[in-house]
């Protein structure tokens, strides 16, 4: 018997793998750089064509072990390559412009590819071997929920560091002034500018969001709108409304700032020198540094279990 669900998500990653690939292919034959290297764009087809591959075996048949795992396999490559995903999405919400379009493209891309293959991954077996109904509403475990809270608490240094800057005062030996001076010269948008002269920082409004979905992954209002939500209370949440953006939140913050804390630990050791950049200091940069890669490490490290349980949790 024909499994419906198979043969739609791979029809789904074969048109994933095709536009991929060809993404890949028209940046390597027009030598368009990605990553700031040329053969990448080769890479990228070369993942895409594996992912056709992959989707037509999805079709034709139950896949066994051997596919399931190629497919999981494909949809870490996929996620590493959206890593910074976040930080494009975040740029042009403040009007500025990425540091490049076909990077920001090929992230876009690759996000999509990596929902869209853990999906198929994941779908094992026949549709009635699986839960028919939603599972009822429920909290995430308490060890779950206690990384939510080392999550948040992670934020709370850079939040104090954005807000004084804000407000005009000084952190690590810089001003509100000049960081203000700073926004304006790299271009930021009027409503970021807007934000800054009414105390409030851009960055402070979106940790505040991101808070808020880390504690829907873990908490029973977020499997089911709740009552201040009017005339969608009581409603199931869309599974993909919280995991869309807590996937790509995940895969760019945690590693974004692991590796920061890695660099600033090579140059708190002396191996290399920091890079100072519009900071005034080395020392004021490896300052406001280790709290900006410490809140981004703490969060996404939280993000990705939180992620993890909601998935578990609902996993229809």
């Amino acid at each position: 018997m024909v499994n419906r669900e198979w043969v739609r998500d791979g029809r789904a990653v074969v048109g994933w793998g095709l536009g991929y690939a060809g993404f890949g292919a028209g940046c390597g034959l027009s030598g368009t750089a990605l990553w700031g290297t040329g053969w990448v764009g080769w890479a990228v087809a070369g993942v895409g064509v594996v992912a056709v591959g992959a989707g037509v075996a999805t079709v034709l048949g139950r896949p066994g072990r051997w596919l399931a795992g190629g497919l999981w396999l494909l949809c870490g490559l996929a996620a590493a390559a959206s890593w910074s995903l976040l930080m494009d999405v975040v740029t042009l919400l403040f009007g500025q412009a990425v540091d490049s379009v076909p990077d920001a493209v090929h992230k876009v891309l690759a996000a999509a590819g990596a929902l869209l293959l853990a999906r198929t991954a994941r779908a094992r077996g026949p549709v009635p071997a699986r839960a028919a109904l939603r599972p009822a509403p429920s909290a995430a475990p308490a060890t779950v929920q206690l990384a939510a809270w080392a999550g948040t608490l992670a934020f709370v240094p850079y939040l104090v560091m954005k807000l004084v800057w804000a407000s005009g005062g000084s952190f690590a030996g810089i001003s509100g002034d000049r960081m203000y001076a700073d926004y304006v010269r790299n271009g930021s948008s009027g409503l970021w500018l807007t934000l800054e002269r009414w105390g409030l920082d851009g960055t402070v409004l979106l940790a505040a969001v991101g808070v808020f979905l880390l504690w829907g992954l873990v908490r029973p209002w977020g499997q089911v709108f709740p009552r201040w939500t009017l005339p969608l209370r009581g409603r199931p949440v869309p599974r993909w409304l919280p995991l869309t953006p807590a996937l790509i939140g995940a895969v760019t913050l945690a590693p974004y700032g692991l590796l920061g804390i890695g660099y600033l630990s090579l140059c708190a050791a002396g191996v290399v020198e920091i890079r100072v950049g519009a900071l005034g200091t080395p020392e004021q940069a490896m300052q406001i540094g280790w709290v900006g890669m410490c809140a981004f490490a703490g969060y996404g490290m939280a993000l990705a279990v939180a992620t993890r349980s909601y998935w578990r949790r609902t996993g229809a």
